[in-house]
């Protein structure tokens, strides 16, 4: 289930409620505004989801952050797609799929997922 996310400001401190559909995705714009705290992510060209790279010491440490940031989706209900490639490079791609677009949610996982990464910067 897709969850629609409260405002709090504190990093982590933020949530993710139900989302089931019938609100209407962030803009271009406003998507461009929120990618600003979120140094590394792109908008997709479509305009439908965000993505980052992150390129790790070796295989071992980039599995280890897929792991890390799996167990936070899990616990948030909101799953990014996730590709690992050249054996120590993972990309995390994130949209709200009940509703074609991007959502408060994505860019909460986003900030997420860069916590669980300077956690482990041994990478």
């Amino acid at each position: 289930m897709e969850k629609e996310c409260s405002l709090v400001s504190a990093p982590g401190a933020r949530r993710c409620k139900p989302c089931e559909g019938g609100v209407a995705p962030l803009g271009r714009d406003e998507a461009h505004a929120r990618l600003g705290a979120r140094p590394g992510w792109e908008l997709a060209q479509d305009g439908r989801g965000i993505h980052r790279t992150f390129k790790l010491k070796d295989f071992a440490r980039a599995m280890e952050l897929v792991n890390a940031v799996a167990a936070v989706a899990e616990r948030e209900g909101h799953h990014p797609d996730i590709e690992v490639f050249g054996w120590n490079k993972v990309r995390f791609k994130l949209s709200t799929h009940s509703i074609g677009g991007l959502s408060e949610n994505d860019f909460i996982l986003a900030e997420e997922i860069d916590a669980v990464h300077a956690g482990r910067r041994n990478g």
